[in-house]
C-alpha cells in the first residue's frame, strides 16, 4: 500500500480537503500511516504500536502583545501524554466469533462517558455498530507505567489514536481474510455495520472470519485511518452505552459485585481530622451485638464486620474509643487563613504612579469537598500469599503497589481489579478505601466489603484545600501594563504522582512535595487575556488536611479571581466589561466562544434591579470554554425559604460555548459543561466547608449545599463550537473555571459589590444544625417524611 504522503500533498487528507495537522506529521511516516500488531490468539486481536507517528503536541497560538506561558507549549496535558506515550500501544481489541469486539480500556470510568467515546472510537475504525462492542476497565497493568491514570481531561487525547489504530488494523486484517474467502479484491470490497461485501453481492460477517482473520504468531503491520471527511460516528451526538443499565440499576459498582464471603464492613473514624486510636474501651461488648463477625483496629480507626450495613452502623455508633490528636487539632477557617496570608509570596512589581494607575484585589476561597454520590467504597480478599482488590480507582498502579508494601507482598501477588464509579472528579485519584479494606481484610483474615458512611466522606475525606489569591494589575493609555497573581494554598495532596510508583513517591517526600504542585501549577495556568507583564505563582502551606486534585485543581480559584480584576480593570478603564474582554484575549478560539455566549446571551439587554449579568472565558488543555451567566439577588429570591438549607442568590441563566478541537461525541461534550457550570455555580455561591476545632462542620449532603434545584438556572444553552482541529481537546474539566468566575462577575455586577470571599455564603447562618463528632455518623432514618419538602 501507498505511503499517504506519496499520493497527496502534506497539507491534504485523503478526501483533498485541508488539514491543519499536517504540517506537524513527523518525517518519514505518513500522515495517517501507522504500524501495529496481529497478536497469535484464537480468534482476531489487534493492538496498536504507535512509536513516533503520534510524538509531539500541537502548539498554541502564541500572545499578542505578551510573552508567550508556559501552557501555551507545553501544558499538563502535554505532559501525561508524553508520560503515556512509550506504552500507549499496549492495548488490545479482540473480535469475536459472534461478530462482537472487545476491549479492555486502561483508564477509570466514573460517570464521564469515556466507555461510550472509546466504542465511537473503535467503531469508527472498525465499521461496527456501537451496540455491537464492549468496553470494559482494565485491571492494573505495571507494565503501563504512567499510562493507566484517569486524570486532567487527559483521557480521550491520549487513547484517541493508539484505540484508532488498533480498530483499523483490525478492520483491515478482517477485509484481508474476506477476500479470500470471496474470492474478490481486496481492494473491491466494502465494510458495514460488521458485514464485509463483494461486488458479486456475497457477504461474510465478522463473526464467521473472526478465526479466520486470526493469526498463529504476532505479526507487524501497517495501517491508515479514516481521514475526518469520512468520518460517520466520531463527532455525532450519541446517548451512552451505559445509559439502560444505569437508569434500570443493573449497573455494576463496588458495593454490586458479590464477592464469595465478603460482608459489610465500616470504620468507627476519629472526631477530628486524621485522629489516632489510642484504646477501646468496650471492645468485647461490641462483638457480642447482633451481626457482629469481627471488630479491628486499623490506623485510621476501629473497622467493624456485619452480616448487614445497619448492623455496621450500629455497632460504628456503640464502640467507645479513646482518641488521640489529629494533624489539624484546634485548627479553624480563621487559623488557616491567617496562616495562608502570612504565606503569600510577595508582589514584585510597585505602583507604578502617576501615569499608570493600578487595580488591586484579594480573595479567599474556603474548602470545598471533594465527596462524590458514590460513597468511597473497595471490596477485599486479603490471604497470607496474595490479594485480590475491587475498587473504582484512577490511579490503580500506584494502588497496587501501596497496597503490597501494606501487607508484605510483592505487587504482582495484588491483584486490582477497576470497578465503574459514582463519581469523581479527582476524588478517586486515591485508593484510600481500597488500602483501609486490604488493611482490614488482613486484620481479620475474612472477605470485607468496605463502604464509608457519608459522613465519613465529608470530615475526614478529600477536600479541595482552602486558598488565597492575591492580584495586582497595572494600566496607563488604555493598555494593560502588568498583571501579578499570588496564589496561596493549604497544600495539594499529589500522592497519586503520575499513575505510577515512582512519581506517587516523589511528590509525598519532604523536598519533592512543593515542586510536584509548582509543576502541576505552571503547566496549568493559563491566561486568556494579554495582560502585558504577566507573572502567576503559587506557594503551599499546611499538610495537615486531606485534599486533593479536586476537578480543574487551581484553575476555578485562580480564574474566578482573575476574571473579577478584569471586570473592575473594565470598569475604571471606562470600556464594557464584553469589548474588554474582545480587545485583550489572545487567539481567534477564545474569540470566538466569547462572542458566542455574548451572541445568544444578550449580553447587555436590560434587567431588573438585582439582576445582572457575567462573562468569562477559560482555556485549558487544548480547549476553550466561555460562559455568560445571569444572576437575581432581588430579595424576594435571596429570601427564600426552605427547611434546612441555604437558598441565596439563583443563577437564572446560562449560555455555554464550548470548544474542544474535535469533540468525539458532542452529547457527552454537553453533559460535561452542564455537571461543571452546576460545580462552579455551587463553590461561588453556596457550597464550602466550615473547618472549627480541627474538624469540618458538614457532615452529609444535607449540610453541603451543593447547587440544588430550586438553584439551578432554569434557562441553560450549551453551544458545541465546529471542529477547530483535527484532534480531540480535554473536557471534563474545562467548564469549572469559567462558571464560576462567571457568576462570581454577574454577582459583583448585581450587587455592586465585587466578591471577595467565596463560597459567598460562608460568613452567614450555617442553615443546619451540624451533627455531633461523637458517634462519628449519625443514626440512621427510619422515616423519610420528615425530610420532604
Amino acid at each position: 500500500m501507498m505511503d499517504v504522503q506519496d499520493r497527496l500533498p502534506p497539507e491534504h487528507d485523503e478526501a483533498g480537503a485541508a488539514d491543519p495537522d499536517a504540517s506537524r506529521a513527523p518525517a518519514g511516516i505518513g500522515r495517517r500511516r501507522f504500524l501495529g500488531y496481529v497478536l497469535a490468539a484464537p480468534t482476531l486481536a489487534v493492538a496498536a504500536q504507535l512509536g513516533d507517528a503520534v510524538a509531539g503536541s500541537t502548539p498554541a497560538q502564541a500572545a499578542v502583545g505578551s510573552l508567550p506561558e508556559v501552557t501555551e507549549l507545553f501544558d499538563l496535558n502535554d505532559m501525561l501524554t508524553t508520560a503515556a506515550l512509550p506504552t500507549s500501544g499496549l492495548i488490545t481489541i479482540h473480535v469475536h466469533a459472534d461478530g462482537t469486539a472487545s476491549f479492555a480500556l486502561p483508564r477509570a470510568e466514573v460517570g464521564q462517558g469515556i466507555t461510550t467515546s472509546t466504542a465511537m472510537l473503535i467503531a469508527e475504525e472498525l465499521d461496527l455498530p456501537l451496540d455491537k462492542i464492549r468496553v470494559t476497565l482494565a485491571d492494573a497493568r505495571p507494565e503501563l507505567l504512567f499510562n493507566q491514570l484517569t486524570g486532567g481531561s487527559n483521557t480521550t487525547i491520549s487513547t484517541y489514536t493508539p484505540i484508532r489504530v488498533a480498530a483499523a488494523i483490525a478492520r483491515k486484517r478482517l477485509l484481508a481474510a474476506a477476500a479470500e474467502q470471496l474470492g474478490a479484491e481486496l481492494s473491491t470490497l466494502t465494510s458495514k455495520a460488521g458485514v464485509i461485501t463483494a461486488p458479486n453481492g456475497r457477504s461474510a460477517t465478522y463473526g464467521s472470519l473472526a478465526e479466520k482473520a486470526a493469526s498463529l504468531k504476532t505479526l507487524r503491520v501497517a495501517t491508515d485511518l479514516k481521514p475526518r471527511s469520512a468520518f460517520s460516528v466520531i463527532g455525532t451526538a450519541r446517548n451512552r452505552v451505559d445509559a439502560l443499565e444505569s437508569v434500570t440499576g443493573r449497573k455494576q459498582f463496588a458495593m454490586d459485585l458479590h464477592v464469595p464471603g465478603a460482608a459489610p464492613t465500616m470504620v468507627c473514624r476519629p472526631p477530628t481530622i486524621n485522629g489516632t486510636v489510642r484504646s477501646v474501651q468496650n471492645l468485647d461488648a461490641v462483638r457480642a451485638m447482633p451481626g457482629v463477625t469481627d471488630v479491628a483496629t486499623i490506623p485510621t480507626g476501629v473497622a467493624v464486620r456485619a452480616r448487614t450495613f445497619g448492623q455496621c452502623i450500629d455497632a460504628v455508633r456503640a464502640l467507645k474509643v479513646r482518641w488521640g490528636p489529629g494533624t489539624a487539632e484546634r485548627a479553624s477557617d480563621e487559623t488557616v487563613l491567617r496562616e495562608l496570608k502570612a504565606a503569600e509570596l510577595p508582589l514584585a512589581v510597585p505602583k507604578l504612579g502617576p501615569l499608570a494607575k493600578t487595580v488591586e484585589g484579594s480573595f479567599t476561597f474556603h474548602f470545598a469537598s471533594n465527596s462524590a454520590l458514590e460513597p468511597n467504597c473497595a471490596v477485599a480478599d486479603v490471604r497470607a500469599d496474595r490479594a485480590e482488590i475491587w475498587a473504582a480507582l484512577k490511579s490503580p498502579i500506584v494502588a497496587q503497589g501501596a497496597i503490597a508494601a501494606k501487607l508484605g507482598l510483592l505487587p504482582h501477588a495484588v491483584t486490582v481489579h477497576v470497578t465503574e464509579g459514582g463519581g469523581s472528579f479527582g476524588r478517586k485519584l486515591f485508593f484510600d478505601a481500597a488500602l483501609e479494606a486490604a488493611e482490614i481484610s488482613k486484620a481479620m483474615g475474612k472477605p470485607v466489603k468496605l463502604m464509608w458512611h457519608r459522613t465519613d466522606e465529608f470530615r475526614q475525606g478529600r477536600t479541595h484545600p482552602m486558598a488565597t489569591s492575591r492580584i495586582r494589575a497595572s494600566y496607563a493609555l488604555g493598555k494593560v501594563l502588568t498583571y501579578e497573581q499570588r496564589h496561596t494554598s493549604v497544600s495539594t495532596d499529589f500522592g497519586h504522582g503520575l499513575g505510577e510508583i515512582i512519581t506517587a513517591t516523589a511528590a509525598k517526600l519532604p523536598v519533592g512535595d512543593l515542586t510536584f504542585s509548582e509543576t502541576i501549577f505552571t503547566l496549568t495556568q493559563q491566561s486568556p487575556y494579554d495582560l502585558g507583564l504577566t507573572t502567576q505563582l503559587l506557594n503551599e502551606v499546611d499538610k495537615g488536611f486531606n485534599t486533593g486534585s479536586m476537578r480543574n485543581i487551581y484553575s476555578p480559584n485562580v480564574r474566578c479571581a482573575q476574571e473579577l480584576i478584569i471586570d473592575r480593570l473594565a470598569d475604571e478603564m471606562g470600556k464594557d466589561r464584553l469589548r474588554f474582554r474582545q480587545q485583550l484575549v489572545k487567539n481567534d478560539r477564545a474569540r470566538a466562544v466569547l462572542d458566542k455566549v455574548a451572541e445568544l446571551g444578550g449580553w447587555g439587554r436590560k434587567l431588573p434591579a438585582g439582576m445582572a449579568q457575567g462573562i468569562a472565558v477559560h482555556p485549558e488543555y487544548h480547549g476553550v470554554v466561555a460562559v455568560l451567566a445571569e444572576i437575581d439577588c432581588r430579595p424576594e429570591t435571596t429570601g427564600r425559604k426552605v427547611p434546612d438549607a441555604y437558598t441565596g442568590p439563583r443563577v437564572t441563566k446560562v449560555v455555554c460555548a464550548v470548544d474542544v478541537g474535535l469533540a468525539v461525541n458532542p452529547k457527552g461534550l454537553q453533559a460535561q459543561m452542564m455537571g461543571g457550570i452546576m460545580d462552579g455555580i455551587a463553590i461561588t455561591l453556596s457550597s464550602g466547608l466550615h473547618l472549627k476545632d480541627g474538624a469540618f462542620l458538614e457532615g452529609s449532603w444535607d449540610n453541603y449545599f451543593y447547587t440544588r434545584q430550586w438553584n439551578t438556572p432554569p434557562e441553560l444553552e450549551i453551544v458545541v463550537m465546529p471542529p477547530t482541529t483535527g484532534k480531540p481537546g480535554g473536557a471534563g474539566e474545562l467548564a469549572v473555571g469559567a462558571a464560576s468566575a462567571a457568576v462570581a462577575c454577574a454577582y459583583g455586577a448585581a450587587t455592586g459589590t465585587m466578591p471577595t470571599t467565596f463560597p459567598i455564603n460562608h460568613s452567614g447562618p450555617l442553615g443546619f444544625e451540624p451533627l455531633p463528632t461523637v458517634p462519628p455518623i449519625p443514626q440512621s432514618p427510619t422515616d423519610g417524611l420528615d425530610r420532604a419538602y
